[in-house]
């Protein structure tokens, strides 16, 4: 089976890393990874696989291209997946071998050591995975995949500890950029995150004996889960028999999670930090009403992400909220294959004018993100043409000018339209009436940061807007990327 046909306008759209999701202490762990996975589907679409231990039959493994609810959902590979501990990862390639993915690239992957095997299931990028790579292959290490998350079990195999979550420690210890990991021995569920807690990981609890580890909390609600905590930033835990031993593998740190989850990556129905994704989105919205206001008839929300925070535009601005667009629901990336006429077809494909509602209006429309442009400038078109006397974007994010190093498929820099134009520009080039982002400090304060960002010691890691990378992806700089002068990464990296 070849892997999804992309839409025709997802590069125009930053993807969603990967998703994790492990469970242990129940019956049938497989299948509560399978609905944990379908809760996730929206940070990987392109692959799946779930490893499970039963005591009688051991580790067993699927891995499978396309959407979890077409090959985890059948009775011919869950019953081949028993047992009471299963991890599972959804996939959007952002390392390894893209648009022409091998079954072997798709996680978790398994290791089998002297004292027993161990799966491991990866969301985030190895900025330092190349060179690694080198080392582990120049000392006899064959590996099987492109991913860079196969490093760690090649570290993990040279270590000389003496149980595996000691080696899993000596392996993550090597490793630079973003991981949230979670990975299975035969009796145990482990959760890692790196030092700066870029990726989400939360716990929750099932029942009297199980426990969940997930990406996000949306997929503990699917299984009725109680969220417990999120795994803090730098921190192991390691779950067996209903008990939980926490450690601090990688000493003191403080936190720099990634912002753009609150934006876009995690589902509206989450919670991170303590706080609603919605309602932060939300309150993206209300700061855009506060520093951009505009004359207009009508906010209207580019379906789907843009949804909450033109809300907040409206309610904060007073103009009426309208679903001036409608997305085809049924819009699969496998609807068809993409030829030049269908492409030209472009955004058509998946959102509708609503033209009853637009025509003669003056209308506000938010986006969560402008990346190439292209779709924007289609969008902008389709308003037009339905009659619109004046249109407006809004976006509900600073501009993204540089590439995410740490788990995001960003395009290279000359790639992204704010890297090379003003906003003005930008305004000019998608043909708007006018155009502006919501300030980084705007950003901070819907997030919760009262006094916006601390330049000194940036709270979050938001690299894609301001090119602070708080970890030197030292990969790309070996490929020539040039960091930001005057960061403290970039004089590091120096």
């Amino acid at each position: 089976m070849q892997p999804f046909l992309a839409h025709p306008f997802d590069s125009d759209r930053l993807h969603e890393e990967c998703g994790v999701f492990g469970v242990t202490g129940v019956t049938e762990a497989a299948s509560f990874v399978a609905l944990g996975l379908h809760a996730l589907q929206h940070r990987g679409q392109e692959a799946g696989g779930i490893v499970a231990h039963d005591a009688g039959q051991g580790f067993n493994s699927a891995h499978r291209f396309g959407y979890v609810r077409d090959n985890f959902t059948k009775s011919d590979v869950m019953d081949t997946l028993p047992g009471p501990l299963a991890i599972g990862h959804v996939r959007y390639s952002t390392a390894g071998t893209k648009a022409n993915t091998a079954i072997r690239d798709v996680q978790p992957f398994f290791g089998e050591f002297h004292m027993g095997g161990c799966a491991i299931a990866h969301n985030g990028n190895i900025t330092n995975a190349a060179a690694l790579r080198r080392e582990l292959i120049e000392r006899g290490s064959i590996f099987q995949s492109s991913s860079d998350s196969e490093c760690i079990i090649h570290l993990m195999a040279r270590s000389i500890q003496r149980n595996i979550p000691e080696r899993m420690k000596d392996a993550l210890r090597r490793v630079e950029g973003a991981f949230s990991v979670i990975a299975m021995t035969r009796t145990k569920l482990i959760g890692v995150r790196d030092s700066l807690g870029v990726r989400p990981l939360v716990l929750g609890k099932i029942g009297d004996d199980g426990f969940a580890l997930a990406s996000e909390t949306c997929a503990l609600d699917i299984i009725g889960a109680e969220f417990v905590r999120e795994i803090e930033p730098g921190e192991m835990v390691v779950i067996s028999k209903g008990k939980i031993e926490s450690s601090r593998p990688f000493g003191p740190s403080t936190g720099r999670f990634c912002i753009f989850e609150h934006v876009y990556f995690s589902r509206p129905d989450s919670i991170i930090g303590g706080r609603s994704v919605y309602e932060t989105r939300r309150q993206i919205g209300v700061e855009l009403a506060r520093e951009a206001p505009v004359e207009a008839d009508l906010v209207c929300p580019v379906p789907d992400s843009g949804t909450p925070a033109a809300i907040g535009y409206a309610q904060e601005s007073g103009i009426p909220y309208g679903m001036g667009i409608i997305r085809n629901q049924y819009m699969g990336r496998t609807f068809i294959e993409p030829s030049e006429q269908i492409r030209n077809m472009g955004v058509r494909l998946k959102l509708n004018v609503n033209r009853s509602l637009i025509a003669g209006k003056r209308v506000v429309l938010v986006d969560d993100s402008v990346v190439r442009g292209t779709t924007s400038r289609k969008i902008k078109d389709m308003i037009l043409d339905a009659g619109a006397a004046e249109v407006h974007f809004r976006i509900a994010s600073p501009p993204t000018a540089w590439p995410c190093f740490y788990g995001v498929d960003t395009p290279d820099r000359e790639k992204l339209l704010a890297a090379q134009m003003t906003t003005e520009e930008m305004r000019t080039w998608i043909g708007v009436d006018s155009l502006s982002f919501v300030s980084l400090n705007g950003l901070y304060r819907a997030v919760g940061e009262a006094r916006g960002r601390n330049a000194d010691n940036p709270q979050y890691c938001d690299a894609c807007f301001s090119g602070d990378y708080p970890v030197a992806p030292f990969d790309q700089l070996e490929r020539g990327f040039r960091m930001k002068q005057g960061s403290e990464t970039a004089h590091a990296a120096e």
